[in-house]
């Protein structure tokens, strides 16, 4: 087999931990061609990922002709697609491309229909970690079912900045004195993730400050908005307000130039650990949201999650999840206090 089609198209730390399947296909076919179908909002992640050849973009694609885009996936040229987010379009638009290998789950009817390889896969109730469920598509391409100990999947979750960071954000994160840390704080998560609050940030935002360290905000333009009032009250302790100022790809290159994030269970903080950045993630203990299946995977990533078995009161006011909440700013603070500064991976 020499070209591999990933259709992963939700969000983007989902993304993140499916960039192992591309590392791996590359170890098992050497010289093989991935590439990623994808939303458009993931584009930038493919293309700094060293294990993914070409991005299709799912949302470009579906736009065209019913018969263009049976064309583009045929032209595609590709020996075996794997549907590790299911997509009943995708699908169907494969098994009509006459893709030779589509495999997908037995647990999505439009499967049974439109694949020619079905892995028995239940992701709500199984013990592994999702980078380790979707490795498991890999099975009727290798005839050997794996999972593979996370360490060894850390390595596969690898992302290079595709731009260079801002000059002036270069230098204003090149100004940190000897053993100050350049910390970046993403409160928000968009809906993906329990979140820990804006109260605990701004805590952790003056704790930090007063530690010595400097402390940075991102987040989109909306999410800036939304912090409108609590950016202005924690102004003094912070170096910089990012919130709707860079792109992803800006993004990506600034946080692989700072020190470390802290954040629930996002996008950006899948990124950092990729990019082998410190990387602090805030889980609840409520399954299916736990660290054991959505921890960040990298060299320097680690999480906190309060001791408790699960959450279930917060079940019915996922707002209001206590559990999370019940993580001080104080543990986080003992957390980053022990981290290093990094040479920075972007200037």
């Amino acid at each position: 087999m020499k070209t591999f089609l990933i259709s992963r198209t939700d969000a983007i730390g989902d993304v993140v931990l499916t960039l192992p399947v591309a590392g791996r296909l590359k170890q098992l076919f050497p010289g093989c061609r991935v590439v990623l179908l994808g939303r458009t909002y993931t584009q930038a992640i493919a293309e700094a990922c060293p294990w993914v050849d070409a991005f299709l973009n799912v949302d470009e694609l579906l736009q065209l002709p019913a018969s263009e885009q049976v064309a583009a996936l045929h032209n595609c040229q590709a020996d075996a697609i794997l549907h590790i987010f299911p997509n009943k379009q995708l699908a169907r638009l494969a098994k009509q491309a006459q893709i030779p290998v589509r495999v997908g789950t037995r647990n999505r009817w439009f499967h049974w229909l439109t694949c020619n390889r079905l892995v028995t896969l239940s992701r709500k109730n199984s013990p592994l970690h999702e980078a380790q469920l979707n490795l498991q598509l890999l099975q009727p391409i290798t005839s050997t079912p794996e999972v593979l100990p996370l360490p060894t999947l850390a390595t596969l979750v690898q992302l290079t900045p595709a731009v260079a960071v801002r000059p002036a954000l270069g230098e204003l994160l090149a100004a940190r004195r000897p053993g100050q840390l350049n910390v970046i704080l993403h409160p928000r998560s968009r809906g993906s993730a329990r979140e820990w609050g804006l109260a605990h940030f701004g805590t952790l935002a003056r704790l930090l400050h007063q530690a010595g360290h400097r402390v940075f905000v991102t987040g989109t333009a909306a999410e800036g908005k939304e912090l409108g009032d609590w950016l202005t009250e924690h102004k003094p302790f912070l170096t910089a307000d990012l919130t709707g100022q860079l792109t992803l790809p800006e993004l990506i290159a600034f946080i692989a130039a700072a020190d470390g994030l802290i954040a629930g269970s996002t996008g950006p903080l899948h990124i950092a650990a990729a990019l082998g950045r410190h990387a602090l993630g805030l889980y609840p203990p409520i399954r299916p949201m736990h660290p054991g299946r959505w921890a960040p995977l990298g060299p320097h990533a680690e999480y906190l999650v309060f001791d408790r078995p699960d959450c279930q009161d917060c079940r019915t006011q996922p707002s209001a999840c206590s559990c999370i909440k019940a993580l001080e700013p104080a543990q986080a603070l003992a957390r980053i206090q022990q981290w290093q500064p990094l040479p920075s991976a972007a200037f």
